[in-house]
């Protein structure tokens, strides 16, 4: 993608977000995105379809950062060690009035299904190379992990990341533990 074209649709994004910290979705414009990212409105759809195509893009493009920092190119799963998980609470840390902001009311619930899905293909990836304790069932063991993984990530970055992202790998482990075969 040309320089221009990237500094362009970062600069929407990042105007986008801001915007999304300030008020709902629904009552911001194309012209105050525009404004604050210093393009003009027909600059914007040149990109987007409109402010929801915006928003399903702007989802996409922070999941896809977070999945590329923390899982490039490694060929074990997320789960199968802590360091994948280390440097996904670190990045989240570094990143979070982003993650905050499409967490919360001001975001959209899209985000955190989204969030989800990404989480659940990292559980069935664990399922799939390392299998269930005895007895587990897989769909609700998978359902069950990666709702309880994104409530904590959730809770860990709205009330302000109350401990340090070690601690958070610490603890997840030792609760991956006693639901996957061969966290750590």
């Amino acid at each position: 993608m040309d320089r221009r074209i990237a500094k362009t649709r970062e600069a929407i994004l990042k105007a986008f977000v801001e915007l999304l910290e300030e008020k709902k979705i629904e009552h911001i414009t194309i012209n105050e995105i525009a404004d604050r990212a210093n393009v003009n409105r027909g600059t914007i759809y040149l990109h987007y379809a409109d402010k929801y195509d915006l928003l399903d893009q702007c989802i996409d493009s922070y999941l896809k950062q977070l999945y590329e920092t923390c899982m490039p190119g490694k060929d074990t799963t997320l789960f199968a060690s802590d360091g994948p998980l280390l440097e996904t609470f670190e990045y989240l840390e570094r990143h979070a009035h982003i993650y905050e902001t499409l967490l919360t009311r001001k975001g959209t619930h899209a985000f955190r299904g989204q969030m989800m899905t990404f989480i659940i293909r990292g559980v069935e990836e664990q399922v799939q190379t390392y299998g269930l304790p005895q007895g587990a069932n897989r769909e609700i063991t998978v359902q069950f992990v990666a709702a309880a993984i994104t409530g904590l990530v959730e809770w860990w970055i709205v009330n302000s990341m109350p401990y340090p992202p070690e601690v958070m790998v610490k603890q997840l482990v030792m609760l991956l533990e006693q639901h996957l075969p061969t966290v750590s």
